[in-house]
């Protein structure tokens, strides 16, 4: 019994898997990286995504929404945090991926003007709204970069694609020309009609609906349910130019976002089955302080932003009259879009100099900032981002930045 007493007690990588699960669910993403180094049984424990989606859900950008909700499933956990720290402290590879020429006014024509390019991101393909065309280019698996020609080219417009949506396999678009055409990526069926009196500036689609804001100062709603494809259910009269446009994710209502030239507060959240206004956000705008950019986080979180250079943080559950944070552009420039990563992430991009920012929620501060465009200026039209990389549409060219880069 006393030799029995005496003998040496098993290592911690002995212990019963469930205990050793229970131990490390108690450490930090720093214990748990020296913990893997010990033996390889621990070095494959500490790699669970359990022990890391707790971890990862603090993290900057690592694919879990605020409410737990896993928008990166099949990306390890662990990785997702390492990279997380790449884009805190602005470690990333930058290229310019994609170039176009300026827009000639007319042939022979000195004069041109430039592109305002739109995209979405779906998987392995990115979408890229090119003059009258919507093109897509096939994503490269190892760096982020496109291939160098489109898979497929989407037209129908006469005049530029001013905004586009990618929703279940369908593109929705509004151009220059004032019609709003619907593709369907994977076939020939395409719908194609006349929807404002002016160009559309701006689109959603969710749930056979289409919604649509316009230079006309109308909103407008529209059926695409089998035999009614295009009929217009409702007219809402903004009395403003409409910028931006979102429809609520429970299909209940959609917000406008338009250039504040009135009285009337710029976001307005209108009800989707009547067309009646529901309620005005904000009291505070000034006069010409337009909202370019509206994002839906959860039914009742929303992202804005425009021309008085705020980023604002509404939820309607508290109050309509007051956001409940905001940000402030440090460089006194218009914010053209916003997206977020329905967690602490935000990425804005400015009007100047192609400047896209990070932004941590629980910061006042901006956290990095990325020059796109020096010496020359052009305003970041629209920025997407995945896990790993961030891309942004200026002017002349697309831009990536890779955060796997060491």
């Amino acid at each position: 019994s006393r030799a029995a007493s005496s003998s040496p007690s098993p290592p911690l990588w002995a212990l019963p898997e469930e205990l050793l699960l229970l131990i490390c669910s108690y450490l930090d993403a720093q214990a748990l990286g020296r913990l893997g180094q010990v033996c390889r049984r621990l070095r494959f424990l500490t790699g669970r995504d359990l022990l890391w989606r707790r971890i990862a859900r603090s993290c900057l950008n690592s694919g879990f929404t605020h409410l737990g909700t896993d928008l990166a499933a099949g990306i390890p956990v662990k990785e997702r945090v390492k990279v997380s720290q790449n884009w805190r402290h602005g470690r990333c590879r930058r290229e310019t991926v994609l170039k176009w020429k300026c827009k000639q006014v007319a042939p022979f024509s000195s004069t041109f003007f430039l592109l305002m390019p739109w995209m979405e991101l779906d998987g392995e393909y990115l979408y890229l709204s090119q003059a009258e065309n919507i093109q897509a280019y096939q994503l490269s698996p190892d760096c982020g970069g496109l291939q160098r020609h489109p898979q497929a080219i989407f037209s129908g417009h006469q005049e530029d694609v001013c905004r586009f949506v990618l929703v279940n396999s369908h593109i929705v678009s509004g151009g220059g020309d004032g019609n709003i055409v619907l593709h369907k990526i994977h076939g020939s069926y395409s719908v194609k009609f006349s929807a404002h009196e002016q160009e559309v500036n701006c689109v959603d689609f969710q749930g056979g609906l289409i919604v649509s804001g316009s230079r006309d100062r109308t909103a407008k709603v529209w059926s695409l349910s089998a035999g009614r494809a295009g009929q217009c259910l409702h007219t809402v009269q903004t009395d403003d130019r409409v910028w931006s446009i979102a429809i609520s994710p429970l299909l209940s209502s959609f917000v406008t976002g338009t250039a504040c030239c009135g009285h009337t507060s710029p976001l307005r959240i209108w009800d989707l089955e009547s067309g009646q206004l529901v309620t005005c956000l904000g009291t505070d705008f000034h006069h010409g302080a337009g909202v370019l950019d509206v994002f839906y986080e959860t039914p009742s979180l929303l992202l804005s932003c425009g021309y008085d250079t705020y980023i604002r943080y509404w939820d309607i559950r508290t109050s309509t009259r007051k956001c409940i944070q905001e940000w402030e552009e440090p460089h006194d420039s218009a914010l053209y879009c916003i997206r977020s990563d329905k967690n602490h992430m935000i990425a804005s991009g400015s009007s100047y100099y192609g400047v896209v920012r990070i932004w941590d929620k629980r910061q006042t501060r901006c956290l990095q900032s990325f020059h796109l465009s020096s010496p020359t200026s052009s305003p970041v039209y629209c920025l997407r981002f995945s896990t790993t990389h961030l891309y942004a549409a200026l002017a002349s060219a697309l831009h990536v930045l890779d955060f796997t880069a060491p």
